[in-house]
């Protein structure tokens, strides 16, 4: 239930994201969710080895580095969606992975963690 809820959150925020800014485009909410649910599935499975790969780097950034794993996991999401999820560029996807960490982090602080103590 969790983790279908995290998918919704992040349909939103990118749709918030693709009315804000020019370099960031999605189709529709259907194509939203779709991103949202192969940027899971990559966090599941990818990530993890970005981060084994890039961890002597991710300690020297004192994490800041995962920001860019973030930014290269939305590119691949990018790819694998095809015209209905676009991103201008590295830059725009660097900065979709900061607000999209900023954003979740806020919501999970506010109404996920509120829910758990009922």
């Amino acid at each position: 239930m969790r983790w279908m809820i995290g998918i919704l959150i992040n349909a939103v925020i990118f749709i918030a994201l693709a009315g804000f800014f020019q370099g960031f485009e999605v189709s529709g909410f259907g194509a939203a969710i779709g991103a949202s649910f192969i940027l899971s599935i990559l966090n599941v499975l990818v990530k993890p080895i970005l981060i084994i790969l890039t961890l002597p780097v991710t300690i020297l950034s004192l994490g800041l580095f995962l920001f860019v794993i973030n930014a290269i996991t939305l590119l691949l999401t990018d790819g694998l969606m095809g015209s209905s999820f676009e991103l201008s560029g590295f830059g725009m996807a660097f900065l979709a992975s900061i607000i999209l960490s900023l954003a979740n982090l806020v919501i999970q602080k506010a109404v996920m963690d509120p829910m758990k103590e009922k």
